[in-house]
């Protein structure tokens, strides 16, 4: 049904065509030009209603303009040797159609939205097409002696519904840039009418107004395209329009508005003016069309100039807030640097501030409740502070505030930002409510140096330093600020050039893995290790891990890492498994970084590297951080599952320095858990310790889960774990982290069980 639908245009096209064809040949003429004019009215009356195209009240109106034209052509037949006036009464339903046609198109007009350029322009057209309709038919027909008035009245009539009509078409075509086959169709039917009327108007001037039979064709192809129009699928993008480019003078507007301009000179060099009305006509026709070449002019130059500023202005400033952006800091920075501060107390502070839980409030509200916020908090930045302070906004979540002040005045400044983040903010979430949210900001504090020197680049060291100085106040917790020193930038360079040494490190495997012994201490026999990654510098020395690793997170070179340091370590203990070094039941603990449980083909990789060493996946651990459990993702979950899954353990690693909560350790498919060295460090000697790890074995035994004590150093404190039931341990007081040669020597299953193996 559909497609027999969308294809009733091409039947109509047919119908029209053969209609046409008869009425051009002599073959029951009337009978088919009356076809063709009922068919189309049918067509724009039931058309659009088949493709439901909206709006529907330029087609009723079109609908309206095909019924009086057909009526018209029908009259005018009839009525034909009857005298004046009453045989114009079809020329009456004929101007009464094109009334109507005018309106359909003004309607869509309305519709699309009418452009400046593209109404001076129409009306350049329609200036230079009224002024050869004049010259050309209206006054040779006036003058024409004789005839009734109305016919002079219809013969200068018409020509100038056609100017109109004109306009009309050139201001739809100046403003859409779709050409769907609708437009064209359409387009190509007013053309026709144009022509038709053109050859009435050419035999006007001799006093005829009955022509040819042939003279009507052109009134019946534009019936059937007009109603093809109507028919076809693409009838509903006539009620909407694609604006197109700006375009001072593009080729197709000046094959349009080109001869529009010189008719007035080619009309004085062909036909002269002999009369006082010519001249006057040709004289005003001109000046109005110099007179709108000089608005269009000047509209274009100032439509250039307007879209400059708002290309300088989306350059320079941010689009959601309005604030000015890193781009238009540095040049306002600079000027300021550039000025001579040496004699004046104030001096230049930047003030470089994060968003603390913006992320939290995308991902749980939604991205326009963050807008939003961000909005609010410029706003409240520009409210707070003095006027002489710039703010502007750097990135996603950072604002910059710059102010030329005294140290007193830069600390209460960075009190008035904290103040004003911090209060609570009402936003829409993006179900339509509203939400209060509460967020804070890490802020960096930097002064300018008095003397700059004229350097440039001042501004992006100012705001690098202040950058700098912003990360310290995060990772010291947060919700403060810290005002920048010169160490700051001494560790960020040395954190630089340890990731360059690192990935060269993790690129050439320079790096070292060292294994420290999982005893069980009632026997004193080793359970499993844990492997540790190590670097030794060649320049620098000993790296620590502290350092390394952190740098490894930052700079997403933990992935790599994490990948070499798992499969070293189980290819290690497939070869202790293979020498009798260990037995069956020793376990490898391997510590594993959020960023590589967020890789969905982790699990599969594993299996992989456990199934190509020989290693049963119930022999690997891998330890996880107490923030994969409260932070992770639904694919972070799926991962574990999926290892899980695949036989390999699961442990907590540092319990009870985090979200230490039941809950936690429910949902998620560990297999046990360290106690953090924090808790074992006052064993001894504090009872809140004791009671925490007594707390830690309780929950573990009521979940199953395997327990380890790391950081043991003492006898006492390993003689207070057995008291508290914690089963296994490491730490130096059975010995540090070594190399698989050193750990296979001292920790071999013949050793242990000879006794040798140090206890104490």
């Amino acid at each position: 049904m559909s497609l027999r639908r969308d294809r009733l245009w091409l039947a109509f096209l047919a119908l029209g065509t053969l209609c046409s064809a008869l009425f051009a040949l002599d073959v029951a003429a009337d009978a088919a030009s009356a076809l063709i004019g009922v068919a189309c009215v049918l067509a724009w009356a039931y058309g659009p209603r088949l493709h439901a195209v909206h709006p529907r009240r330029p087609w009723r109106l079109m609908t309206a303009a095909a019924a009086f034209f057909l009526a018209g052509i029908i009259l005018r037949a009839l009525l034909l040797d009857q005298p004046s006036p009453v045989a114009q009464l079809g020329d009456a339903c004929t101007v009464c159609g094109f009334g109507f046609f005018i309106a359909a198109l003004v309607t869509f007009l309305n519709r699309w939205g009418m452009d400046r350029r593209a109404l001076l322009d129409g009306l350049i057209v329609c200036i230079g097409a009224a002024l050869a309709s004049t010259m050309l038919f209206v006054l040779p027909a006036a003058s024409i002696p004789g005839r009734p008035p109305v016919v002079t009245l219809l013969a200068g009539l018409y020509p100038l519904l056609d100017t109109v009509t004109v306009l009309l078409v050139a201001n739809l075509a100046f403003t859409t840039a779709v050409r769907q086959p609708a437009f064209m169709l359409m387009g190509a039917m007013m053309v026709l009418l144009f022509c038709g009327d053109l050859g009435y108007a050419i035999i006007g001037r001799q006093g005829d107004v009955v022509g040819p039979r042939l003279m009507a064709l052109p009134f019946l192809f534009a019936f059937t395209l007009g109603g093809t129009a109507a028919l076809h699928p693409t009838a509903k993008a006539l009620g909407r329009a694609t604006p197109l480019p700006i375009q001072a003078w593009s080729l197709p507007r000046m094959l349009l508005i080109g001869p529009a301009v010189a008719s007035p000179f080619l009309l004085t060099v062909t036909l002269g003016a002999d009369t006082r009305i010519e001249r006057w006509a040709l004289g005003a026709g001109g000046a109005a069309i110099v007179a709108l070449l000089l608005v269009r002019a000047s509209d274009a130059v100032q439509s250039h100039a307007a879209a400059q500023r708002r290309f300088e202005h989306q350059a320079t400033h941010d689009p959601l807030t309005g604030l000015p952006n890193r781009r238009m800091l540095s040049i306002m920075v600079e000027r300021l640097l550039g000025e001579d501060r040496t004699a004046r107390a104030a001096n230049v502070w930047m003030f470089y501030l994060d968003l603390d839980g913006f992320k939290l409030v995308n991902d749980s509200w939604g991205h326009p409740a963050g807008d939003q916020l961000i909005v609010d908090v410029g706003a409240r930045l520009r409210h707070a502070l003095p006027a002489a302070a710039t703010i502007a906004r750097v990135g996603g979540d950072e604002f910059v505030v710059v102010q030329c002040c005294t140290e007193p005045e830069a600390m209460a400044n960075a009190q008035r930002i904290m103040d004003c983040v911090e209060r609570p903010l009402l936003v829409v979430t993006a179900d339509g409510g509203t939400a209060e949210i509460v967020i804070g900001a890490s802020m960096g504090i930097v002064q300018a140096p008095k003397r700059t020197g004229g350097r440039d680049g001042q501004a992006d060291a100012l705001m690098r330093d202040a950058d700098t100085a912003m990360y310290r106040a995060k990772a010291a917790g947060r919700n403060r600020w810290t005002v920048f020193d010169a160490s700051m930038r001494d560790a960020v360079r040395e954190r630089v050039e340890i990731e360059v040494a690192l990935r060269a490190a993790v690129a050439h495997e320079q790096l070292s893995i060292a294994y420290q012994p999982i005893v069980a201490m009632h026997t004193g026999r080793p359970a499993g290790a844990e492997a540790l990654c190590r670097w030794q510098h060649p320049v620098r020395g000993w790296i620590g891990p502290n350092m390394f690793i952190a740098v490894a997170e930052d700079s997403n070179l933990i992935s790599a890492l994490g990948a070499w340091v798992l499969r070293e370590s189980v290819q290690q203990l497939a070869r202790w498994r293979a020498g009798g070094v260990v037995d069956d039941d020793f376990w490898m603990s391997v510590n594993v970084s959020p960023r590589q449980l967020g890789d969905p083909a982790f699990a599969e990789r594993l299996g992989g590297t456990l199934r190509q060493a020989g290693v049963p996946a119930a022999n690997l651990v891998l330890e996880i951080t107490e923030s994969v459990m409260v932070e992770g993702s639904d694919l972070t979950e799926r991962v574990l599952a999926e290892l899980r899954a695949l036989g390999v353990r699961i442990a907590v690693d540092d319990f009870g320095t985090g979200f230490s909560a039941l809950g936690y350790l429910r949902r998620h498919p560990v297999t046990g858990v360290k106690i953090d060295r924090s808790f074992v460090n006052g064993l001894g000697s504090s009872a809140e310790d004791e009671e925490i790890v007594r707390a830690v074995v309780a929950m573990s035994s009521a979940l199953h889960l395997t327990v380890v004590a790391e950081g043991v150093e003492t006898p006492a404190q390993r003689d207070v774990l057995i008291a508290l039931g914690v089963p296994l341990a490491q730490g130096w007081l059975w010995g540090k982290a070594v190399d698989p040669a050193t750990f296979a020597a001292t920790w071999a299953v013949r050793v242990a069980l000879s006794g040798a193996a140090p206890s104490d």
